[in-house]
């Protein structure tokens, strides 16, 4: 509590000043008086009780209360989530505020129920600078405050993982979970093994790295249906290379849903939809032209798009004015297959579904423009698809595509998957 001291009119100072003077010299008469005998000499008889300490003067009581307060007072490059941390010993605590220094925006947390320790509630910034201001009282009622300053680690020295899919979220059977990182990750071991991936369907699941800032896990073979994985991805403090530390500690989960397995057979020009080890859907296709050809293999739904762009000069396809061989503004039902554009999406402008392979590349069912009609291939297949579905793509005259290129590591071979772990 703030002590405000009301200072003195002139009046009352002046008459202050000439008690004391008055006081001053009645102290002096009484200390320098004669010698009555009884002493050893002048100044060296033993004090009197009127000079004694006054009343008040003694040094307050501590408190039994001890705080700690991490990361220390005057710490830089400190985690965002478990390293700022209140705790008492010996009391209770009763007030800790947190706030950002330079916008003064409050960090929300939570004292423990015991009230011995508090945490934030989430995860902070990166390089902020934080406050953190404690109370604490002991049994007797003995206050005692702590603070510390400190600023957390910055994106130059750190990195995070952006991962896919969403938490909470249902996926179909071949989606895997993948991590990308923003900066290359040296120490490929520590960091993968500061991840843990487990599921209820009992499969083993091992990830694999795809260059330095990629990592995915799978099963064996596609997840189960309904079965949930859950994701922790204990990166706080986890360096990646020479000054490069994690920032993240973060859990999530997603259910696998029911099981769609979507086969095109470019040469046939028609794709079956199974469900459940049922077919439930045959629609004619389009797929790649001879010169642009659709890959083979086995790929994943990773977008869902009810209409988009599509411009051909963004994945090569120019003319010779260095504008797109096509660009259509309202693709619609599109659903991406590969990083590199495939998609398998509806077709408004013409193709010779079943008949014919046209497209640069992409699988084409029949749609109308606006993509608001139910009745049309394009609707229904979009409708029923899940991100994370497979769609496998077969007796077409490209090769086998890339197990890196979007999120399709199924078409890479069990023991291989395992040999790219690094643990």
């Amino acid at each position: 509590m703030e002590m405000r001291v009301k200072t003195a009119s002139k009046h009352r100072r002046g008459f202050a000043v000439a008690a004391a003077v008055l006081s001053g010299s009645l102290v002096l008469g009484a200390c320098s008086g004669e010698d009555d005998g009884g002493g050893e000499g002048p100044g060296k008889s033993e004090p009197s009780a009127s000079s004694s300490a006054a009343p008040g003067a003694e040094k307050a009581a501590a408190s039994a209360a001890k705080i700690s307060i991490t990361p220390e007072n005057g710490a830089e490059n400190t985690g965002i989530n478990s390293d700022t941390a209140v705790s008492v010993q010996g009391g209770k605590l009763t007030e800790v505020t947190m706030t950002a220094t330079a916008s003064g925006t409050a960090v929300e947390g939570e004292i423990s129920a015991d009230r011995t320790s508090w945490k934030p509630s989430g995860q902070l910034e990166r390089a902020t600078e934080y406050r953190v201001v404690a109370a604490a009282e002991d049994g007797a009622g003995l206050k005692t405050t702590e603070n510390s300053t400190f600023t957390t680690v910055s994106p130059e020295s750190s990195f995070i993982g952006y991962f896919t899919p969403e938490d909470g979220t249902t996926v179909g059977v071949g989606m895997p979970v993948s991590l990308n990182f923003d900066k290359p990750v040296e120490n490929k071991r520590e960091v993968q093994a500061a991840i843990e991936v487990n599921t209820t369907s009992g499969q083993e699941v091992v990830g694999h790295w795809f260059g330095d800032k990629r990592l995915d896990f799978r099963p064996r073979d596609y997840w189960k249906s309904g079965a949930r994985v859950d994701v922790k991805l204990g990166l706080d403090g986890v360096e990646a290379s020479n000054g490069v530390t994690g920032v993240q500690d973060k859990s999530f989960s997603f259910t696998i849903g029911r099981s769609q397995i979507s086969t095109v057979d470019a040469e046939a020009h028609e794709m079956k939809v199974v469900r459940d080890g049922e077919t439930v859907k045959t629609f004619p296709i389009s797929a790649g032209a001879e010169e642009t050809p659709t890959y083979n293999g086995q790929m994943v739904i990773s977008e869902k798009h009810k209409e988009t762009r599509m411009n051909g000069a963004t994945v090569g396809f120019t003319d010779d004015d260095g504008e797109g061989e096509y660009d259509i503004p309202d693709v619609p039902h599109a659903m991406r297959l590969s990083t590199s554009g495939t998609f398998i999406h509806g077709n408004y402008w013409g193709a010779p579904f079943g008949s014919g392979n046209t497209s640069h590349g992409c699988v084409g069912l029949r749609d109308v423009q606006g993509a608001d009609d139910k009745s049309t291939d394009g609707y229904w297949f979009y409708d029923n698809s899940l991100i994370g579905d497979v769609v496998i793509v077969k007796n077409s005259p490209d090769r086998e595509i890339a197990p890196d290129n979007g999120l399709n590591g199924w078409n890479m071979p069990w023991d291989e998957w395992k040999a790219g772990s690094a643990l």
